[in-house]
């Protein structure tokens, strides 16, 4: 089975999205919504999909696992909780049953927007993780490299929980930096409650002149430090297409992982989404 592990949905009519702070956001300020990703979807033969929440908002968790719930599609949600939320437990309770709600996977909060880049480390916050495993879920941790020491030690003193980083924690491709964002990867993914998404790296290269030389070095590092068994696909459709068609995308992906074994790609492609959002478990 091959599955998208990372995409949005968004409906502007109904919530404004606030990281939609300027105009570099104005070719994909609509709304986007499942049938205008069906295509590219059926063009290369993915099955499956985890649709991500794309705004700190409980009722497009709420939404997203209803529409999932009405989708053959869409085979999990990451959705959003306030992790500081002294009812936390109770809240992903509701979630979980909520229409569709059998297809909550996971929690994610943009944790790149935080002004501490050690937000991760309070006590409140870490109650919350603690929480999100409790519930049975997976932690999606979207961090760039100004956040990653935060999350290596999180992730150390959480490990009854699993964390799916986002992005490969969004290299500085662009600028063609390498340190930290490398040494701090390797040190991540020594933590074995971690896997990673090949998702996102096109937008964090430049988007009208990237080649697929620029961001390979970046992506073979995610898949020497994880390994196959722990790295997933991932579009960021429709972000990526700020830089990307989804073709190209998944392209890229398909050229990092062509000198792997049959079974290595078809984890990264499919399998490891499948065992870490729990695809494949019964109805």
């Amino acid at each position: 089975m091959r599955v998208d592990a990372h995409h949005h949905l968004w409906d502007l009519s109904r919530r404004e999205q606030p990281w939609m702070d300027g105009p570099w956001a104005d070719p994909i300020r609509r709304s986007y919504h499942l049938h205008h990703l069906a295509p590219e979807l059926d063009a290369h033969d993915i099955q499956a999909t985890v649709v991500v929440q794309a705004c700190s908002s409980s009722a497009e968790t709420e939404e997203l696992l209803a529409l999932a719930g009405e989708s053959d599609r869409i085979a999990a949600v990451v959705g959003w909780a306030d992790l500081t939320d002294s009812r936390l437990g109770d809240r992903l309770a509701r979630l979980s049953a909520a229409t569709g709600g059998d297809r909550l996977a996971g929690i994610r909060h943009q944790v790149q927007d935080e002004p501490d880049p050690r937000w991760l480390c309070r006590a409140d916050v870490r109650h919350g993780l603690a929480g999100v495993a409790e519930a049975g879920l997976v932690y999606d941790l979207l961090v760039t490299p100004r956040e990653l020491p935060a999350a290596v030690n999180t992730v150390r003193e959480l490990p009854e929980l699993v964390f799916v980083l986002d992005h490969a924690a969004k290299p500085p491709v662009a600028r063609g930096e390498w340190q930290p964002w490398a040494g701090l990867i390797t040190e991540l993914a020594a933590a074995p409650n971690v896997v990673c998404k090949l998702s996102g790296l096109v937008t964090e290269a430049d988007w009208r002149s990237w080649t697929p030389e620029r961001i390979l070095p970046y992506a073979r590092h995610v898949l020497d430090a994880f390994g196959p068994g722990r790295v997933m696909y991932g579009s960021d459709w429709p972000v990526c297409t700020l830089a990307a068609g989804y073709g190209q995308v998944l392209a890229l992906a398909e050229r990092c992982v062509a000198d792997l074994g049959p079974t290595e790609r078809a984890a990264v492609l499919g399998g490891t989404a499948a065992r870490v959002y729990g695809l494949n478990r019964p109805d």
